[in-house]
């Protein structure tokens, strides 16, 4: 997996779901996941998830923040539990109960964002 690869799946938008869209197989989602390293699957392929480490507060707070407002640009939001020096992130589209390949743009989204917070602890 190359970086270009990742910043070419942050590149691309989230396309709206409809409600009869299914979700992805756990094969897909296997496969997908080499796109964005770290980052694993739960509740039976249907989320997946990753943690970040920051120096306190105030840099999560100003992750999940900057987070929020991407997500809010593309209309496709995380599920976040953050406190002091974390923040855990989870992406699934909620509509189809499942995973997208939106959830994987936005997994790419993320770890570029927390690429770029000097506040993170590598």
């Amino acid at each position: 997996m190359t970086t270009s690869t990742l910043q070419q799946l942050a590149a691309r938008r989230c396309d709206p779901c409809k409600g009869d869209t299914p979700p992805m197989h756990p094969a897909d989602v296997v496969d997908w996941l080499l796109y964005v390293p770290g980052w694993e699957q739960c509740d039976g392929y249907r989320k997946i998830t990753k943690g970040y480490r920051f120096d306190d507060f105030a840099a999560a707070l100003s992750f999940v923040n900057a987070l929020g407002g991407i997500a809010e640009e593309e209309g496709h939001h995380p599920d976040l539990a953050f406190g002091w020096g974390y923040v855990n992130v989870t992406w699934t589209t909620h509509k189809i109960k499942g995973l997208s390949e939106n959830d994987f743009i936005m997994a790419a989204r993320t770890d570029q964002l927390a690429e770029k917070a000097p506040e993170r602890k590598r």
